[in-house]
């Protein structure tokens, strides 16, 4: 069957289909899928700058000479950051990131910088994954970014454990942005199942905001830590869809 001019209606039919399916996922954005979520309090949202500015921080060589310094500055004090790792101390096993003790929020804060486009290495960590190949605690994670938490953990732990015993009632938060985020989501969940190892700190005192995270673990885990966990995604995330595409090519290849 065709139309009078001659142009096949069935084909002309699908590519309208298509054609309205390309517009609505283009004006598709995250909002659609929270515009009936609750919304976060100015407590709630409150940590959030601050934690993005020494997320930043991380990219710098020299915060006494900052290079590319936000607004305001990154309203830190240098002299309180009590370990810097960068590609050369980790070797690629996870992204760059700092540990700052902060006085001023009562707050020993562990935060990881995000993905380097130029860095073969984050590469790798994003796509050591295949799905169902890592189980955690009755769900499943994304096996690169849990390794990359693991040597985290294992190489801070001690640190970690003498900044809570020497500052009590210090809050431990883990933060992180892109890929980081992702790090930090796992990190924050084996700091949960290994309190033990850090003083057995109270669930209660660990914090994890992930800016832009990666997806990273299955639906159960996360409504699971979500009094830990916190995502924040300003509208559609670009990464977050890259990230998703580049787990499904990865296992598409490996099969």
């Amino acid at each position: 069957m065709s139309l009078a001019c001659g142009i096949p209606l069935i084909e002309c039919i699908y590519c309208v289909a298509c054609a309205r399916w390309a517009w609505k996922r283009c004006l598709h954005t995250a909002g659609h899928d929270s515009e009936h979520w609750g919304l976060a309090t100015p407590d709630e949202f409150e940590p959030v700058p601050h934690l993005c500015r020494l997320i930043l921080a991380v990219y710098e060589e020299d915060l006494n000479n900052p290079q590319w310094p936000p607004d305001g500055g990154y309203r830190i004090d240098p002299d309180f950051i009590i370990v810097r790792k960068k590609y050369e101390h980790t070797l690629g096993r996870a992204p760059p990131y700092i540990i700052y003790l902060d006085h001023s929020n009562s707050d020993i804060v562990l935060a990881i910088r995000g993905l380097n486009l130029a860095r073969e290495s984050d590469y790798a960590v994003l796509l050591d994954n295949r799905l169902g190949q890592r189980k955690f605690d009755g769900g499943y994670v994304h096996n690169g970014l849990l390794k990359a938490a693991g040597w985290v953990l294992d190489a801070e732990c001690d640190t970690l454990r003498d900044l809570l015993e020497k500052n009590p009632g210090y809050t431990l938060t883990v933060s992180g942005h892109s890929l980081g985020a992702g790090v930090a989501a796992m990190l924050a969940m084996l700091v949960v199942q290994n309190r033990d190892r850090l003083g057995n700190i109270e669930r209660k005192r660990i914090r994890c905001f992930a800016i832009a995270p990666a997806r990273c673990m299955s639906l159960n885990l996360a409504v699971r830590y979500a009094d830990v966990i916190n995502s924040v995604v300003l509208q559609a995330c670009f990464f977050s869809f890259l990230f998703l595409k580049m787990f499904l090519l990865a296992r598409k290849t490996e099969n």
